[in-house]
């Protein structure tokens, strides 16, 4: 049988704009063939095992020509595979979708569409320009700004163009800009008409330069802006002075690495855009079951007899019930302990089992736990610490040290996730990055292996370093990183508090 395409408006360039359908359909496909424009971020929503193709259309450098995505197309469907075609903004606005679903209806193919969010509207709606306002236009077109190269004459009307429509939106137009003024003017628009062109709209590299049909050529000039852009034309452009509000989120601009496992990135990625910042998910560990059960198994078969049960991250209370469950046990085996955490997202995981913990520190690193147990008595007590393979050794010395018995025990582990290391490098040599945020010492470790270690002091030059808390900022900087900002609450709140008092007090 053969595959069905999905015809995917991939939105403007916020991941975050995707349509319900068309991550759904990014979700369940096998094959996912994307374009220059659509958004890396989406490619997460895929299946581990979909194949990824990507087929450039950046303007004057396409990786792979229309007609050869075309058969690309008909090849993955026909062997039965289910084929998300991402397209950036809207397949059927001057995205070529139309051309895409006629190769599709000539070979048999089924297909769906997916409408997008398209960039017309998006881009300016993010720099505060309404496209149609009572007070300055009911009418709206959109217009290629890029025509069809093989026609001998072009089939815009401009002369109805200009009488007709209130505001204008051009696709593509920048390298034409200076033809669709003389156009537009020649054609009765008068030289004082606002103009607005917006780069890289709903991202954090959107760029808005203003003017008029007189001067906006030479403001483009100027600010050397180029392509992808739209343009928009008419009076509504005048309203961005009071309406811009993108652009004056407080991180708005910075692009910023978030390095931890891809489940865990979430809070840490929705807090940093919230504040205006794009985010780039380069995670650096993978988290991991032991390469060995047997020594958390052990412990399990005789729960009962620990008096404590200490967990240091949300990672040891998911993988000491995960296979608690999986031996066929419940937490009424945890009955006889009373359980200490270190955090509060630790403390709100383990709520989650419907337990409460005992004890929570002031501060969220081992010393305070330690601390925290000064006032309990510890000799002769039996302490369970499901933890990560490669935590520190603080915490269980020092209990053993109050006269403790501590099985310290492995309930997962942490390894090198090498996937990112090219967009990494690629990033920090077209010096696109920011700052790069580390929430572990493991984060910083598994960073440094992804870059070059005769290219490290070059690449990390421009980049500011901000680190969860003084454990990870001493293991970041014992390999050559300078900390710029440590969170002085070791939490990723903290860290987010940090991020925005470090470039308000730079501003």
């Amino acid at each position: 049988m053969k595959g069905t395409v999905y015809l995917i408006g991939a939105g403007p360039g916020d991941p975050g704009l995707i349509t319900v359908r068309g991550r759904h359909c990014i979700q369940t496909a096998d094959v996912i063939i994307y374009d220059y424009l659509a958004s890396p971020q989406l490619l997460k929503h895929a299946r581990a095992d979909a194949e990824f193709i990507y087929v450039g259309k950046k303007g004057g450098d396409h990786t792979l020509p229309q007609d050869g995505i075309n058969a690309l197309l008909v090849e993955k469907a026909s062997a039965g595979k289910s084929v998300a075609r991402l397209k950036g903004g809207d397949p059927f606005i001057f995205g070529r979708g139309g051309e895409e679903a006629e190769v599709l209806v000539a070979s048999g193919i089924p297909f769906e569409i997916v409408p997008g969010v398209t960039s017309a509207i998006a881009a300016p709606a993010y720099a505060g320009i309404p496209l149609t306002h009572r007070k300055f236009t009911a009418t709206l077109a959109f217009v290629t700004g890029h025509e069809d190269p093989t026609k001998e004459t072009s089939t815009i009307d401009w002369e109805a163009l200009t009488r007709a429509a209130g505001t204008l939106v051009f696709f593509m137009g920048v390298k034409n800009l200076p033809l669709i003024v003389e156009q537009l003017t020649r054609h009765g628009r008068a030289a004082d008409t606002p103009v607005a062109l917006v780069r890289w709209g709903t991202t954090a590299r959107q760029r808005t330069v203003s003017g008029t049909l007189s001067t906006i050529v030479q403001q483009v000039r100027d600010a050397g802006l180029k392509a992808p852009a739209i343009i928009v034309v008419g009076e509504v452009v005048s309203l961005r002075d009071t309406m811009q509000w993108f652009d004056k989120r407080p991180l708005f601009g910075k692009r910023i690495v978030v390095t931890r496992a891809r489940e865990q990135a979430s809070a840490l990625v929705d807090r940093l855009e919230a504040l205006g910042a794009q985010c780039l998910e380069i995670p650096t560990i993978q988290i991991v079951p032991p390469d060995d059960w047997g020594p958390l198994d052990a412990a399990l078969a005789e729960l009962e007899a620990y008096q404590w049960v200490v967990f240091t991250s949300v990672n040891g209370v998911k993988y000491f019930f995960r296979r608690l469950f999986e031996m066929g046990g419940d937490v009424r085996r945890l009955r006889n302990a009373r359980i200490a955490v270190i955090g509060p997202a630790t403390r709100d995981q383990l709520l989650e089992y419907g337990i409460r913990a005992d004890i929570l520190p002031d501060s969220y690193r081992a010393e305070s736990v330690v601390a925290a147990f000064n006032s309990e008595v510890m000799a002769g007590c039996r302490v369970l610490l499901p933890r990560a393979l490669e935590a520190r050794s603080v915490l269980p010395e020092e209990l053993a040290t109050m006269g403790a018995r501590v099985d310290d025990v492995c309930a997962y582990r942490t390894r090198l996730a090498p996937d990112g290391a090219d967009t990494l490098r690629e990033a920090l040599e077209n010096t696109e990055i920011d700052m790069v945020t580390f929430t572990s010492s493991s984060t910083a470790v598994n960073f440094k292996a992804l870059l070059p270690e005769d290219k490290m002091a070059e690449l990390m030059t421009p980049v500011t370093v901000a680190s969860i808390g003084p454990i990870t900022t001493e293991t970041a900087t014992s390999l050559g990183f300078t900390v710029a900002l440590t969170a002085e609450d070791y939490t990723i709140p903290g860290l987010c508090d940090a991020i925005l008092s470090f470039y308000q007090d730079q501003r």
